[in-house]
């Protein structure tokens, strides 16, 4: 923020002004709504879908209120809320770059989510590039390589199995040229950590480069680009705890100015003409910007990405270590009230030991996971996610043989001759207390040996409480 802005203003919109490290669950917004329960009553929500998008931090939220008063059009604007609203948006770049530990000649690009991050890095690929993706992504790092030679890896059962197939996939390329390794940081079906550095590594020896999903990594673990060594990043707003529909692809720059812009218009052009005379009289010229700028059109989400850049902030002064030691500890209760209940499978590629995040899924024996998700929420005030979880090629791989009844309260529609497959999912992070992990354990125990005591039907293909 430039010297000229008023102080006052300038420390209403400066995120981090106070906020020390705190070792108890840090404050979201809905921490203390209630919800209705079917058999009476009502009970403190407890949120245990952070996989799919965490709660706002209350301290994020206090920013962007502090902001809102002075929020203006980014670039051009001579208006003093422009100016004061550029300085913001550039500096929460030189904040996420930060959180990031980019390199300096690094570029941080804000986007809409990782799937558009991911969709704009398919876009920038040099001609004949060829991309090696293994088969357990998330959708969003899964499908967005249309116009690329891409080959899917199969599912690896180790780390050390991870690294070794795609060391023999990139050395049997053919023809040799421009490559990119896609992969997760932390999956979001079994929350195991994905051996990013190794990864890389062995992508750079032969001659690839590598993107980072850290959709699910982001908000549990720190994410260093030098130290991981990766070419790119890619995460989400939603799942950082910062509400309002941005993220953010940082590292290499130089695919991303060798192509051209991911949408055009204005922002990303840096001179339009009309062209004089000659067989194109008529038609205009563009000079597009070398800067992030160039992938940027159109007006941008402003407070979203201030969001992302005070979350970023607020994570960082909270302190990973202790946040991590945190969700280790919610880890092992979730994990073991789930061991204790022998109907109970809890999904996973790498094994017990694997290090993780806070998502776990897993299946119960006699039912199908929409009921038992559906009697979590409507009984027990409990929020987690059933299905495939935009991973169905992981999530069936998984589920193998495992059968779900058809015409079940919520089974999913299957083929003819296929079987009805879903999962369920809980996941945590820096907002979760106690109260809703220890809550959850039980209800998961209570409903598996007393079974629900509601009665339920499909609409919609959901399952919901018959009324």
């Amino acid at each position: 923020m430039s010297a000229t802005l008023n102080a006052a203003a300038a420390a209403a919109v400066t995120p981090g002004a106070e906020g020390p490290a705190c070792a108890e669950p840090l404050p979201v917004l809905g921490r203390d709504v209630t919800v209705p329960l079917v058999t009476g009553g009502e009970v403190t929500y407890a949120a245990l879908d952070y996989a799919a998008s965490a709660p706002a931090l209350q301290r994020v939220w206090d920013d962007v209120a502090a902001y809102a008063p002075y929020y203006g059009s980014v670039h051009r604007g001579a208006g003093y809320l422009s100016q004061l609203s550029t300085d913001l948006f550039e500096q929460s770049r030189v904040t996420v770059a930060e959180f990031l530990d980019c390199r300096p000649s690094d570029q941080v690009i804000f986007t809409r989510s990782t799937t558009d991050s991911l969709n704009l890095l398919a876009a920038v690929l040099p001609a004949d590039c060829q991309v090696f993706v293994f088969e357990t992504e998330h959708h969003a790092s899964l499908l967005p390589w249309t116009n690329a030679q891409v080959t899917y890896l199969n599912a690896p059962r180790t780390p050390d199995e991870a690294v070794a197939t795609l060391e023999r996939a990139l050395a049997d390329r053919d023809p040799y040229g421009p490559a990119l390794v896609c992969v997760t940081g932390a999956s979001n079906v079994t929350g195991e950590l994905w051996p990013v550095r190794e990864l890389a590594a062995a992508a750079h020896a032969h001659g690839a480069r590598i993107v980072l999903d850290a959709a699910q990594l982001a908000p549990h673990h720190p994410v260093s680009v030098q130290d991981l060594d990766v070419d790119w990043v890619a995460f989400s707003g939603h799942k950082l705890y910062a509400p309002f529909g941005s993220g953010v692809l940082a590292g290499r720059a130089d695919w991303l100015q060798e192509a051209d812009p991911y949408l055009a218009g204005g922002g990303a052009s840096r001179k339009v003409t009309r062209r004089v005379g000659g067989e194109d009289a008529g038609g205009v010229d563009v000079e597009w910007h070398t800067t992030a700028a160039r992938h940027e059109a159109g007006s941008p989400n402003v407070i979203g990405v201030y969001s992302i850049a005070s979350a970023c902030k607020a994570l960082k002064e909270a302190g990973f270590e202790s946040l991590v030691a945190r969700e280790r500890h919610l880890i092992a209760k979730v994990r073991e009230g789930l061991a204790g209940v022998p109907a109970v499978r809890v999904l996973s590629l790498f094994g017990d030991e694997a290090p993780r995040v806070g998502v776990i899924s897993f299946v119960v024996d006699g039912w199908n996971s929409s009921h038992f998700a559906a009697a979590l929420s409507a009984e027990y005030g409990i929020g987690v996610r059933d299905g495939l979880f935009c991973a169905h090629p992981l999530v069936r791989t998984l589920l193998g043989s495992e059968p779900q009844a058809q015409g079940e309260c919520g089974a999913p529609e299957a083929a003819p001759g296929e079987r009805s497959l879903n999962a369920i999912r809980v996941s945590f992070g820096a907002g979760t207390p106690d109260e809703h992990v220890d809550r959850f354990v039980r209800a998961v125990g209570e409903l598996v040996t007393d079974g629900a005591k509601w009665q339920y039907r499909t609409e919609e293909g959901r399952c919901v409480p018959a009324v």
